[in-house]
């Protein structure tokens, strides 16, 4: 037996804490990165543009949900 709670009885912070959130920018290796907050999600990508169009599909094209990173990246398996 599952119980249903309507998404309007959930406070909105924790519908945002539980969305995908990605960081996209280049590993060590100068290869594109985007990788899910939480490690649930990731890859490594040819170009900046291919990472980003993965984040942002990812995260249902959120505003808020992808950050490009100032520092490197990496993809831990």
């Amino acid at each position: 037996m599952s119980l249903a709670v309507p998404v309007a009885a959930l406070p909105v912070a924790a519908l945002i804490a539980e969305a995908p959130q990605f960081i996209v920018g280049q590993d060590p290796q100068g290869r594109w990165v985007a990788v899910e907050i939480h490690g649930l999600a990731g890859g490594l990508f040819r170009t900046r543009h291919d990472a980003m169009h993965y984040a942002i599909d990812a995260t249902d094209r959120r505003p808020d949900a992808v950050v490009i990173a100032t520092d490197r990246v990496e993809l831990r398996i």
